[in-house]
């Protein structure tokens, strides 16, 4: 054993190393975890016994921390050579290489985001497959109700009904059974429909969701809060409140502006329901609220000017160019 590490030694010792060539050759030769000169040897200790096996350890020991001295050494005068030459940076894209633009989805999304975190709503985030009470009931939507249907929700299973989210409205029951007013929250996010492909909707669009529950909230702070966001991403346009119908609020409307000579429909809202509050134990005589959803497409399509909603998912590149002065 020692004529074997000793000549192990000379052999370290005399090495050569004058490339990185050699640097990784002379690693693999005495360090590699495989087939290592010095490796091996650790290995084969196990079979010495006890009593030497101490010696021999050291021995072994100190031939590995001559390899490695020796990279450091080879190491250290390469850097101090390279110093004076400018280092490349891998990560600098290149002249050819073209800077992409955000998506008019994601351009408008954030838009939102901005604007009613200026009005203090916070961001919530939900998942997209749902149960039944979260989705319908908790959101006082009827057993008879039509969206509960085959033809307009995806069901993932029945008994207990698993489904494709239809609306953002389900993280408004997830985000009040979990806290106390007052809050004023918003979501954004994909829900599902069974609806056909066309140049006006799609089976999955992007819906953005605002509530706000505090004590003597009216009808007035809803209005204002409708403009508010209206004006900031329209700009001056026409409003117009027209009465509806959601099983969720009460009273409901729906909000149109006047845009390009025409009356355009683009969100519904409402105070919210006493039942909804009473479903996630907030107290409806001393706690009232509103709520408001969006779709995120059917706005981008207004303020882009564009026609079919389809363009959209269809990743071509010539489309997302157009956007680039609003990264």
């Amino acid at each position: 054993m020692n004529q074997k590490t000793d000549k192990i030694k000379e052999e370290i010792k005399c090495f050569r190393i004058k490339t990185r060539n050699d640097l990784e050759t002379f690693r693999i030769k005495f360090l590699g975890k495989k087939k290592g000169i010095i490796t091996i040897l650790i290995k084969e200790l196990k079979k010495i016994s006890i009593h030497k096996r101490k010696i021999y350890g050291k021995i072994i020991n100190e031939l590995k921390k001559e390899a490695q001295n020796k990279i450091k050494i080879f190491q250290s005068k390469n850097e101090i050579q390279n110093e004076k030459i400018p280092k490349f940076d891998p990560t600098i894209p290149g002249k050819s290489i073209e800077i992409g633009s955000r998506h008019p989805l994601s351009i408008i999304k954030n838009r939102i985001i901005d604007i009613l975190t200026k009005i203090g709503f916070l961001y919530e985030d939900g998942p997209e497959i749902e149960n039944d009470w979260h989705n319908f009931t908790a959101l006082n939507i009827p057993i008879s109700h039509p969206s509960r249907d085959m033809q307009d929700t995806f069901f993932l299973c029945k008994n207990p009904d698993i489904l494709l989210r239809t609306h953002t409205s389900s993280v408004q029951i997830r985000y009040m059974k979990k806290h106390r007013p007052p809050f004023r929250v918003m979501s954004i996010g994909k829900v599902y429909r069974n609806e056909t492909i066309s140049s006006r909707s799609n089976f999955m669009f992007h819906q953005a969701e605002g509530f706000y529950i505090d004590k003597q909230v009216s009808f007035y702070d809803l209005k204002q809060t409708i403009h508010y966001l209206v004006t900031s991403l329209f700009g001056e346009e026409k409003i117009r409140f027209r009465p509806s119908y959601f099983p969720f609020t009460e009273p409901s409307v729906e909000v149109d502006i006047y845009c390009n000579n025409e009356w355009i429909e683009i969100m519904g809202c409402g105070m919210i329901d006493p039942q909804v509050l009473k479903n996630v134990n907030i107290d409806s005589e001393i706690y009232s609220g509103f709520a408001f959803g969006l779709g995120i497409e059917r706005l981008s399509l207004i303020i882009y000017k564009m026609k079919d909603i389809r363009i959209y998912f269809d990743n071509d590149i010539r489309f997302l160019k157009q956007f680039k002065s609003e990264f």
